[in-house]
């Protein structure tokens, strides 16, 4: 009996100590679950209220003793879109900038591979901390997993010629990209405590977390922070608008708020600051949302991957099958519009290419915002580095009968290998497509290479060469490229050299 019970008294001594890190950030206590341990709710900058409010991110506090890391943080604050998959019901508040870690090996000098993720929605919706995010499934491959969560709508993207001139020659606006440089930053600092490799890190991430890792793949504000990257549905042909456009917009909501200078503005209620941005209401007149503000971001992103600026980033790149699919088609005539007024002249030359007037109709709107992006930056990076294509296009067996494609972000739970967070009961074969995506993920983190034991071919993009098709049935190589998607490509090359 007494040995029974020594043995119990040293295998929880084990398992307590194992849920404790000691990091340079301070002494975490986390919590532990299927051979993963997670430490949530960690803040990786103060507090950005107060005078902190539009300001670049500051350490954050020392804290003694051993700090709870068993729960999340707060959201930030936002409109959150009814019946997203990626809603949480934690409180929101302008006190958001906590990150979340889960690692097989919690101490230090395992030296894994890190992934972190830039979560999606639009830049002015979206958690680190949603459930499908949970990063437990994805870290027990054998890697440490980091979310976080950073400023959104006019919290995270707000310019005012104040803010330029206290900025001085810093950074000003972009609030948002600041706070996942941080992120980046408290990551390179204290991850190997966790077990993690701070030379050996991916960021991933989706929709504005896709684009975001674009933008920062090419930004010189994030060397060394880095060296592999996967961008999934986040565009990457579009740009954003000055530091001038922003401030000017920035004035107009301050005269709206009746806000003379910095401190009225800091004292605005968060509801007010807020104002309902969310992916339905863009408050275009008053709120810029990301911009090229010369410091982080420099220039439009194909641009800056072509001159070069990612230059030895490995990188995956893609999009889903039928990213817009979900749009009724009385709504989805409004995206068509904008399509062929962005491709001007060379519409008639597209629509020809899709072959009838109804094809380009039904894919115009998904392929122009993320088909064709994803084309063209892997075409432009495979000249710099190892790239590799792919297209989701898996649909749940549950939801074939009103998908014909794989709709935007439906792709994230695969990602994390968190079918059951997504709601429904996932088949064994939506399991295994899940299974099939994590390990892509995991692998690449780990090697810098997709490809690994048992899973299928996937060739390394080169212009005219192949990428990966997820699909239903199967996950082959396919030919990249299709005739509409090179005559987006075109067009829109033409229209840059102009």
């Amino acid at each position: 009996m007494k040995t029974a019970l020594a043995t119990l008294a040293v295998l929880f001594a084990g398992t307590a100590q194992a849920q404790e890190v000691r990091s340079p950030a301070g002494t975490l206590h986390g919590a532990a679950a299927s051979d993963v341990t997670s430490f949530k709710g960690i803040p990786y900058a103060a507090a950005p209220v107060g005078p902190l409010r539009w300001h670049a991110p500051m350490p954050a506090p020392a804290w003694t003793g051993t700090r709870d890391a068993t729960g999340y943080g707060n959201d930030c604050v936002q409109s959150r879109m009814p019946g997203d998959l990626a809603n949480t019901t934690l409180p929101m508040a302008e006190d958001c900038l906590f990150l979340n870690v889960w690692t097989p090996q919690p101490k230090p000098g395992a030296r894994l591979a890190v992934m972190v993720y830039i979560h999606g929605g639009g830049f002015s919706t979206g958690s680190g901390s949603s459930a499908i995010l949970d990063g437990t499934r994805l870290a027990a491959r054998g890697v440490v997993v980091v979310t976080f969560n950073y400023r959104l709508g006019r919290f995270g993207f707000f310019a005012h010629p104040a803010l330029t001139s206290e900025a001085g020659a810093g950074p000003t606006g972009n609030w948002a990209l600041m706070d996942q440089i941080a992120a980046l930053q408290w990551v390179k600092r204290n991850i190997a405590s966790f077990g993690g490799d701070p030379a050996n890190v991916t960021i991933f991430g989706e929709s504005a977390g896709g684009e975001s890792v674009n933008r920062l793949m090419v930004s010189p504000a994030t060397k060394g922070l880095f060296t592999k990257t996967i961008a999934a549905s986040g565009g990457g042909r579009d740009s954003w608008p000055d530091l001038a456009t922003g401030e000017a917009k920035g004035v107009a909501f301050a005269k709206s708020a009746g806000a003379e200078d910095l401190v009225a503005l800091r004292a605005l209620p968060a509801d007010k600051v807020q104002g309902g941005i969310g992916l339905l209401n863009p408050d275009e007149a008053k709120y810029s949302g990301p911009m090229t503000d010369g410091h982080i971001i420099t220039g439009d992103t194909d641009t800056l991957i072509a001159a070069g600026k990612a230059r030895g980033i490995r990188y995956i790149v893609g999009s889903n099958s039928d990213e817009l699919g979900f749009i009724p088609a009385p709504f989805l005539k409004g995206f068509v519009a904008k399509a062929t007024a962005m491709l001007g002249a060379s519409a008639d030359a597209v629509r020809t290419a899709y072959g009838s007037p109804e094809a380009y109709d039904r894919h115009i709107p998904s392929d122009y915002t993320f088909t064709e992006p994803a084309f063209s930056l892997a075409t432009r990076q495979s000249a710099s580095a190892p790239t590799w294509l792919y297209r989701f296009g898996y649909v749940a067996e549950a939801k074939r009968a009103t998908l014909a494609g794989a709709s935007h972000a439906t792709d994230v739970p695969y990602q994390f290998d968190n079918l059951a967070a997504a709601g429904g009961k996932p088949t064994s074969a939506d399991m295994a497509a899940a299974k099939l995506v994590a390990d892509y993920w995991a692998q690449f983190a780990k090697t810098g290479d997709p490809n690994g034991k048992g899973l299928p071919a996937w060739p390394r993009f080169t212009p005219g060469a192949q990428m990966l098709r997820i699909g239903i049935d199967k996950t082959e190589a396919a030919p990249a490229g299709a005739p509409e998607i090179k005559a987006i490509a075109a067009a829109r090359d033409a229209a840059k050299k102009k």
